[in-house]
């Protein structure tokens, strides 16, 4: 019953049950940036003196939103398409100081990427959530607790992590009934993460479900079969 896919109907991401899931290891600490992400992008001269200036047109640049394509690089002004792949938001700010020193005197650029977001999926895949990581410090409790939290119907025990290229993803496994494993909790979420909380099977119900039709149909052959006779 529990691999039968009439009863598990709504299950996702499930693993063999020999699967090793990911060792836990020290959280990045910075944000690396990938394609497809969306840049904010500021840029100003004379190293930003005019951010504590109260005359604000003197900004060389309004916020503007820029692509990060598939390849990793990003079409700029004056720059065209450099490579920010794999830089933190840190690196690639120094990068483009360094490259906008031949346009602007003593530029300072300021990043943000807009499209941090996480998946949760609660109670099996019956409920699904797409967040917005609000800091760099957004964690597993905070996704949880916005999404809805634990219910009766899913395992506090059994709350999945897919990390990292689809195809062949880094899956953590949390169990968050115990005080013990809260340090894990505190797990540091990175965009695009997917958590995954499993459903407590409810065969009875599922069963009930399933044959209520069936019952119906032969309490009304019954009927009119006794109504006839």
């Amino acid at each position: 019953m529990t691999s039968c896919g009439i009863f598990n109907s709504n299950e996702m991401f499930r693993v063999p049950a020999d699967y090793k899931y990911s060792d836990f290891k020290p959280n990045e600490q910075e944000y690396k940036i990938q394609p497809f992400d969306k840049l904010d992008i500021k840029i100003f001269y004379n190293n930003g003196v005019n951010l504590i200036e109260l005359n604000q047109a003197t900004i060389v640049q309004n916020a503007f939103e820029y692509d990060v394509e598939y390849d990793g690089q990003v079409k700029l002004p004056s720059l065209g398409r450099v490579s920010l792949e794999g830089l933190t938001v840190r690196q690639a700010e120094d990068f483009l100081e360094k490259k906008y020193k031949d346009f602007i005197v003593e530029p300072f650029v300021k990043i943000n990427v807009t499209n941090k977001r996480v998946i949760v999926f609660v109670n099996g895949a019956t409920s699904g959530r797409v967040l917005t990581l609000k800091n760099d410090n957004y964690s597993l409790i905070e996704a949880l607790a916005e999404s809805g939290g634990i219910s009766d119907f899913t395992k506090s025990y059994r709350i999945k992590l897919l990390r990292g290229n689809m195809n062949n993803p880094e899956i953590y496994l949390f169990n968050l009934q115990k005080v013990s494993n809260m340090k894990n909790a505190n797990f540091v979420l990175q965009a695009n993460d997917i958590i995954y909380v499993e459903a407590r099977p409810r065969y009875a119900s599922k069963v009930l479900s399933e044959i209520t039709p069936y019952l119906s149909l032969l309490s009304s052959a019954l009927l009119v079969y006794s109504i006839f006779k």
